[in-house]
């Protein structure tokens, strides 16, 4: 065992050595124990070693965005939330299995190990080319969810105007946490987002949205303002701008007190948004110039999600629908 201990204590700084980003401390020595194990006792090589690091560290830090504090308490949730903001980025099916498979090794070192009572990948099928999408609400969900902040407070008129702008324009949970004051004009109706590479792109700013916006400017955002406060739109109580974390919880409480059961994530909104534009007949082309998606198939996914539900809602409901004819 010692001789073990002692050789993972030398990968680990090996591997380190050449990496900026490490794991939260909550999950870093099951992964340091894992890639010592699969170098050497399985000798994988070197590049396939710091693959592996680099997906499960990737994993770990979304992980403790969502607020979960060790492997042990990892939900099939937890990894679904995970795989579908890798989806939101638009990485590739190819990526996204291989990721996944990364996880799924550690998951099953770890309860080999006895670490771990139960392995939380078991659950999860690998992912399916244009099938892997977060929850979309319904659109009496989703007016139910936009109604459940408290406007009689700052930071309930600071959620419903983040709610409101994510679902009506299908802004990334990143582009929100990023957006400037200066960005946005909720009176001419648009904002400018700068998305993945910095591209910059127009989004429409519907009358919902800035109806909203407006009130948390005059009536919210002044109440949260600290000294030293930036030229972000949406803060934190401390006067800061808000957090990718932070509104993962917002939007988990929200749902839970708007009555939703699905399991809905900030990325949910973007594809509600998406899915609604395309079941009330919008031009493919435009829902992929307001989402920012540099490839028209990526956007295309969702036609094919709305075509799956109708067929369902068809087989369901239709009288002749399970009839031999």
């Amino acid at each position: 065992m010692g001789r073990k201990m002692g050789a993972k204590s030398r990968v680990k700084r090996k591997v380190r050595s050449e990496k900026t980003v490490i794991p939260p401390p909550c999950f870093e020595s099951e992964i340091s124990d894992f890639l010592a194990w699969i170098q050497l006792e399985k000798g994988l090589a070197k590049n396939t070693v710091e693959s592996y690091e680099s997906d499960l560290i990737q994993c770990s830090l979304h992980l403790e965005k969502q607020g979960v504090s060790n492997w042990q308490s990892i939900s099939f949730d937890n990894l679904s939330n995970w795989l579908s903001s890798l989806s939101d980025e638009e990485y590739a099916v190819a990526s996204l299995s291989r990721k996944l498979s990364a996880v799924r090794a550690l998951a099953k070192f770890l309860t080999n190990e006895g670490r771990l009572k139960k392995d939380f990948t078991e659950l999860l099928s690998n992912p399916k080319k244009g099938r892997y999408l977060p929850n979309c609400l319904t659109i009496e969900e989703m007016e139910r969810f936009l109604e459940a902040p408290d406007l009689n407070s700052p930071l309930g008129k600071r959620d419903r105007a983040l709610f409101e702008l994510m679902y009506g324009s299908g802004l990334r949970v990143s582009e929100i946490c990023t957006l400037a004051m200066n960005a946005i004009d909720p009176e001419e109706g648009f904002a400018r987002i700068f998305g993945k590479g910095s591209k910059e792109r127009v989004v429409p700013v519907g009358g919902h949205a800035a109806k909203a916006i407006r009130n948390y400017l005059h009536g919210g955002r002044p109440h949260l303002m600290k000294e030293g406060t930036g030229g972000e739109l949406f803060l934190t109580i401390r006067g800061k701008g808000i957090s990718r974390k932070m509104i993962w919880v917002l939007v988990k409480e929200y749902a839970k007190r708007a009555g939703i059961e699905k399991n809905l994530s900030p990325h949910g909104l973007r594809h509600s948004f998406a899915t609604h534009l395309l079941m009330g007949g919008a031009d493919v082309r435009s829902v992929q110039e307001m989402l920012g998606h540099a490839d028209v198939g990526t956007t295309q996914i969702y036609t094919q999600v709305e075509a799956e539900r109708l067929l369902d809602e068809h087989a369901n409901f239709h009288p002749l629908s399970g009839s031999n004819l």
